[in-house]
């Protein structure tokens, strides 16, 4: 089940049927089925007081990904910032649905088991997240 939730803002316009199947896709392609998934869509106000009580980070980010995964099954909370979502297709000279997109699944990666903070690492999450996105 994949739900979402929105913190203080309005519902991003998505069409969360093609989302939900899109995902499911994607965590097939890693031999993953989808178990409770919630994303929440925030301003940066809530992200950056969820980053500082959760993980003592002081600073704004486009996600936040709480691994529940059990086994094969992906479950986790998502939480999106709309306002950095905004802010980095700008900065980035992009599309703001691409770059929603693109953050709505990288959490899912990160719920696959793909990480992004370590050397080389990053680049192997941008290739799949742009495969991701070739199969929406």
């Amino acid at each position: 089940m994949i739900t979402f939730l929105t913190e203080q803002i309005e519902l991003p316009n998505i069409d969360q049927t093609k989302i939900r199947e899109w995902i499911k896709k994607v965590a097939a392609s890693y031999s993953k089925r989808v178990g409770e998934i919630t994303y929440f869509f925030c301003n940066d106000d809530k992200i950056l007081a969820v980053n500082r009580e959760y993980l003592q980070h002081d600073y704004y980010t486009d996600i936040i990904t709480f691994d529940y995964c059990q086994g094969n099954r992906l479950s986790g909370d998502l939480f999106i910032s709309l306002d950095t979502v905004r802010s980095n297709a700008d900065m980035l000279g992009t599309d703001y649905n691409t770059e929603l997109h693109r953050v709505i699944i990288h959490g899912v990666l990160h719920l696959c088991g793909i990480n992004d903070k370590g050397p080389g690492e990053r680049e192997i999450m941008e290739a799949a997240e742009d495969k991701a996105l070739s199969i929406l």
